[in-house]
C-alpha cells in the first residue's frame, strides 16, 4: 500500500538524497550545490539548494543559520519566478517559526506557503503547508479546530499512499488522543505509525512513533523498563540522523518516564539534559516544558514549597506568551500534584 518514504524538501540536484541521510550530509551537499547554483547563475536550482540547506540548519538546531538560509531561498525562488520553490522556503520558515515558539508568524507563512502551493499546482507543498497548520494549532492545544484537518490529511495521504505523510498525521492524532486520556486509542495509532514508518524506511518517523508509545506504555501500563527501552531505540536514530531536536524531546519524555516511576533523582538529571539542549537551539517550547518537569522532579527531592512556587508561577507566563492554549491547566496539575498551593510565596533564598 506504502512505497518507500521519500522527502520533497530535498530538491533539484539533491533528490538522489534519502530521508534517512544524514543532516551534517545534507548539509554538506545542499552547501556544496548552492555555491555552484550562485556561481553559476542559476536562482531557481539555489533557491532549491537552499531549502535543503535551511532544513539542515533548522533540525540540527542552528536556528539563526536556518532563518537566513529559507529567507535566501525564497529570495532566489522569487527572482526565478518559481512558485512553488517559493512555497517551500515559506513552509520551511513557517516550520522554524513554530520550533522556535513564534505560533503567529507560523500561521502565516504556512498559510501563504498553502496558498503560493495551490497556485503553483504543486500539491506536496500545499499539503506539507496545511499540514504544518494543523501541527502548530495541535501544539498550542487547540484539538477541536485542528482534529478535523488531521483527520483529512490522513485520509488524502493513505490514498496517495504517502507513508511519511501518513505516519505524520497518525502521530498528530495519537498525540491528540494521548493528551486527552484515550490510551489505548493513542497507543493503536502510535504502532500503526511505527510499523509503516518501519516498512516505509522512514527512520525519522520511526523514532517519533517510538517516543508516542513510550509515553503511553509509561503512563497506561507504569511498564518503566519498556518505555526506556524503546526510548533507547529511538535515540539510536536522532544519533545517527543528528535530529537534534527529536532527540532532546526524547531526553525530555526519559525524564517523564522516571518521574513517574518515582525515580526522582534520575529524571532531574535527563530534564537538566534535555533543558541545556533545548537552550542550545534555541526551542523555548521544548524549554520551558524540560523546566516544568524539573521543577516537580526538584520539589519531590525536597525543594522549598515557595520557591517551586514561585518557578511555577514564572512558568505559567512562559507558556502562555508561547501561546500554549492548556498552559494554566498544565501549572495547575502541578501545583495539585504536589501539594503546593498557587499562592505560595519563595522563600528569602528564592529571591
Amino acid at each position: 500500500m506504502y512505497g518507500k518514504a521519500f522527502a520533497p524538501e530535498y530538491q533539484g540536484a539533491l533528490t538522489t538524497l534519502s530521508v534517512n541521510s544524514s543532516l551534517t550530509d545534507v548539509l554538506a551537499a545542499g552547501t556544496e550545490q548552492l555555491e555552484a547554483a550562485e556561481r553559476a547563475g542559476r536562482p531557481g536550482e539555489a533557491a532549491r539548494s537552499g531549502l535543503a540547506v535551511a532544513e539542515a540548519q533548522r533540525r540540527l538546531g542552528r536556528v539563526e543559520e536556518a532563518d537566513r538560509a529559507w529567507k535566501a531561498s525564497y529570495r532566489a525562488a522569487r527572482r526565478a519566478g518559481d512558485v512553488p520553490a517559493m512555497a517551500w522556503a515559506l513552509w520551511s520558515g513557517g516550520t522554524l517559526a513554530r520550533q522556535r515558539g513564534a505560533f503567529r508568524l507560523a500561521r502565516r507563512l504556512l498559510g501563504l506557503a498553502a496558498d503560493l502551493g495551490e497556485r503553483g499546482g504543486d500539491i506536496v507543498v500545499r499539503g506539507y503547508s496545511l499540514a504544518g497548520l494543523a501541527e502548530t494549532g495541535r501544539i498550542q492545544g487547540d484539538y477541536e479546530a485542528v482534529g478535523r484537518l488531521h483527520e483529512q490529511l490522513l485520509a488524502e495521504a493513505r490514498r496517495r499512499g504517502e507513508a511519511r505523510h501518513t505516519v505524520w498525521a497518525l502521530e498528530g492524532i495519537a498525540q491528540m488522543h494521548r493528551n486527552t486520556g484515550k490510551y489505548d486509542t493513542a497507543y493503536a495509532l502510535f504502532e500503526e505509525a511505527a510499523e509503516i514508518a518501519a516498512r516505509a524506511d522512514d527512520r525519522r518517523g520511526h523514532a517519533w512513533a517510538l517516543r508516542g508509545l513510550a509515553d503511553v506504555v509509561s503512563v497506561r501500563d507504569q511498564d518503566t523498563e519498556r518505555a526506556l527501552e524503546l526510548l533507547t531505540e529511538a535515540e539510536t536514530t536522532c544519533r545517527a540522523m543528528r535530529l537534534s531536536s527529536a532527540l532532546a524531546y526524547n531526553h525530555k519524555m526519559r525524564g517523564n518516564v522516571l518521574y513517574r516511576a518515582g525515580r526522582y533523582a534520575e529524571a532531574r538529571a535527563w530534564y537538566e539534559r534535555a533543558l541545556a539542549e533545548f537552550r542550545e537551539m534555541s526551542e523555548p517550547r521544548g524549554e520551558a516544558l524540560s523546566r516544568l518537569g524539573l521543577a516537580k522532579a526538584l520539589a519531590r527531592l525536597g525543594r522549598a514549597p515557595g520557591e517551586t512556587a514561585a518557578e511555577l508561577a514564572d512558568l505559567a507566563g512562559v507558556l502562555e506568551r508561547i501561546g500554549l492554549q492548556h498552559a494554566r491547566e498544565m501549572v495547575a496539575r502541578a501545583h495539585e500534584e504536589l501539594g503546593i498551593p498557587a499562592t505560595a510565596r519563595p522563600t528569602e533564598t528564592a529571591r
